[in-house]
């Protein structure tokens, strides 16, 4: 992705999203965090992702037997540098109606730390922001857990809260 690419939409809506953070973290380490249903947990919501991880596979993300947020396909997996997946929301009606979007995790090493960029792409013109409203809680919480390995409180978290204990 070149810098003519990058842009964010901020208090509008679009057709792409893109989050850029740095977390002072191996990729390695970053990486885990994406992928292990456990760790994502503590920075999402108390929502956990399941898979295998390899190209092609699906993934689902939610609170078992309490609600489902996500569904897709890996579609590429590049560890640690960059996933690729469908991303089909799951959490209400309206989102629902919205259809499949893509979003692309890149990790570039950076000195000792790492960037982190996240583009929710492939979304309706009219997308509905919840679709991508979450993600710099969501990006604030993983930052937070990989560099002090503490939980950080964020509207989606406090709402939430109780999340992690109905599984």
């Amino acid at each position: 992705m070149n810098q003519e690419q990058l842009y964010t939409v901020v208090g509008g809506r679009g057709t792409m999203t893109v989050f850029e953070i740095y977390i002072k973290t191996t990729p390695e380490r970053l990486w885990e965090a994406i992928t292990d249903g456990e760790m994502r947990k503590k920075y999402s919501f108390g929502v956990g992702t399941s898979s295998d991880w390899t190209a092609g596979s699906e993934y689902r993300s939610g609170v078992p037997g309490v609600i489902d947020i996500a569904s897709g396909e890996n579609l590429e997996v590049d560890p640690p540098r960059r996933l690729v997946q469908s991303f089909k929301a799951l959490w209400s009606e309206d989102v629902e109606r919205e259809g499949t979007s893509r979003v692309t995790w890149e990790i570039e090493p950076v000195g000792d730390s790492c960037r982190l960029a996240v583009t929710h792409d492939q979304l309706g013109e009219t997308a509905n922001s919840e679709l991508f409203g979450g993600w710099p809680m969501i990006l604030s919480g993983l930052k937070t857990l990989l560099e002090t390995g503490e939980l950080l409180d964020t509207p989606g978290s406090l709402r939430y809260s109780g999340a992690a204990d109905w599984a």
